[in-house]
C-alpha cells in the first residue's frame, strides 16, 4: 500500500475502473495488479479482451459527477489502496475496490460485531437485538448492521449511543426503508453509513449480496438473531464463515419459522449466543481484538493468456461454480495465466465470478 494520498486523476481512474461493467472485486484486484494502476488497466481494456463485447468504462465526466454527488451529501470516497481503508476489508481476498462513507470514518477502524436478522422480526427478537447492541457498545464494540426493518433497526437503535455502522445496498444517500429516514440521519450524525454503490443509487436486489459481504467484512463476528431458512441474514453468515469470522446464532422456538435459520446455523456449528458474554468469549477465542494483516497492493503481474486457453477454460466452465484452482488442474496451465484468462472471460461476459471467488459460466 502506498502512503501517499491519491491524486484527483487517480481517484477518477479508480472510480471509472470500479464502475466498468463486468469488473467486480476479483477482476478489479487482478487488473490493478496486472497493469500496475487503474489508469493503465483502463488503457488496456480495448486491446486485451480478445473476444466478446469490450466493457466500456464510464466517461471521466460521469465519474466526476459521482464524486460531486458524494460531496453534496458530505460523504467521502475511500479507495482500497488508501491507508484509511478499513483494515478488515483490506484483508479480504479480494477486497472491495472502494467504499463511500457518510459520517465518522474513524468508526470503521474500531473493533465491530455484526448483528443481523429478520425484517419481519418478533418483538422478543427486536428486544434481544437492542439489548445485545447496548451491551456490545458498553464493551467497547461497534455494532454493524444493514439498516433494514426488524432486527437491523433494533440493533442500530441499541448501539447509537456507543457506535454503529449501517451498510447499505443502495448509496449512502438512499433512504430505504422510508420509515428509517430519521434513523439514517442519526447514524450519519453519530456513526457511519457505508456503501459500495454510487451515493444516490437506489438499492436493487442484486446489490444486497455485496452489502452483506461488507457487513461481515467489517465485523470480527456476526450474530444472527432471527432468520428464516431463505433469509438474506444466512447469506451474511455464510460470507462471514468464508471470511474467517466467527458466526453466532440465537436459539429459538422450533414453532417459530424465524428460528429455523438460526437453529440450522447452530446445527452446522455456529456458536450459541444468549448474551454479550458469548460474543466476548468468541472474540477472545479468536485472539482478541488485534488488527488483521492488510493485504499488500502488489505491482504488475505478467500473465498473457492466449485465445486457445480462454476457449479451453470456457469449455470447462458450467453453471455450477468451481474454484480457479480446480480450473488450473483441469486446464493443465500455469495458475497466473489461467486466472488472467478467467478475468478476460468475465470481462467479455463469458464467465462470472462470485463474491466468494468461485467462477461459473455466464
Amino acid at each position: 500500500m502506498t502512503a501517499a494520498p491519491p491524486t484527483d486523476a487517480e481517484r477518477v481512474a479508480w472510480l471509472r475502473l470500479a464502475r466498468t461493467p463486468n469488473v467486480g472485486p476479483v477482476a478489479f484486484d487482478h487488473l490493478t495488479n496486472r497493469f500496475g494502476s487503474a489508469q493503465a488497466a483502463l488503457d488496456a481494456l480495448p486491446r486485451f479482451v480478445q473476444r466478446g463485447a469490450v466493457p466500456q468504462p464510464p466517461a471521466v465526466d460521469e465519474a466526476r459527477r459521482e464524486l460531486e454527488a458524494g460531496d453534496r451529501l458530505g460523504a467521502r470516497l475511500i479507495l482500497g489502496r488508501e491507508p484509511c481503508f478499513p483494515s478488515l476489508l483490506a484483508a479480504l481476498d479480494p477486497p472491495p475496490p472502494l467504499i463511500w462513507v457518510l459520517g465518522d470514518v474513524a468508526m470503521l477502524s474500531r473493533p465491530a460485531v455484526g448483528v443481523v436478522g429478520a425484517r419481519v422480526a418478533s418483538a422478543a427478537g427486536q428486544r434481544f437485538a437492542r439489548a445485545l447492541a447496548v451491551d456490545l457498545g458498553n464493551a467497547g464494540l461497534v455494532v454493524v448492521s444493514g439498516l433494514a426493518r426488524g432486527i437491523d433497526g433494533a440493533a442500530h437503535e441499541g448501539a447509537l449511543e456507543t457506535g454503529t455502522v449501517a451498510v447499505l445496498g443502495g448509496g449512502v444517500g438512499d433512504l430505504y426503508p422510508p420509515e428509517h429516514a430519521d434513523l439514517h440521519a442519526r447514524i450519519a450524525a453519530r456513526g457511519a453509513i457505508v456503501s459500495e454503490s454510487p451515493p444516490n443509487h437506489r438499492a436493487q436486489a442484486r446489490d444486497f449480496p455485496r452489502r452483506n459481504r461488507l457487513i461481515s467484512g467489517l465485523s470480527r463476528a456476526v450474530v444472527v438473531v432471527e432468520a428464516e431458512l431463505k433469509s438474506g441474514s444466512l447469506i451474511t453468515a455464510r460470507l462471514a464463515a468464508e471470511q474467517g469470522r466467527e458466526v453466532l446464532a440465537v436459539p429459538g422456538s422450533p414453532l417459530d419459522p424465524r428460528a429455523r435459520g438460526t437453529n440450522d446455523l447452530l446445527r452446522q456449528g455456529a456458536a450459541v449466543c444468549e448474551g454479550v458474554e458469548d460474543v466476548l468469549r468468541v472474540l477472545e477465542g479468536l485472539g482478541g481484538l488485534h488488527e488483521p494483516e492488510r493485504r499488500t497492493w502488489r505491482g504488475p503481474v505478467a500473465a498473457q493468456p492466449d485465445a486457445a486457453l480462454q476457449d479451453r477454460l470456457a469449455d470447462l466452465l458450467s453453471p455450477t461454480p468451481v474454484s480457479p484452482d480446480d480450473l488450473v488442474r483441469a486446464a493443465g496451465a500455469p495458475a497466473p495465466a489461467v486466472f488472467a484468462a478467467l478475468v478476460e472471460l468475465s470481462l467479455a461476459g463469458r464467465a462470472v465470478f462470485g463474491l466468494d471467488g468461485m467462477v461459473s459460466r455466464s
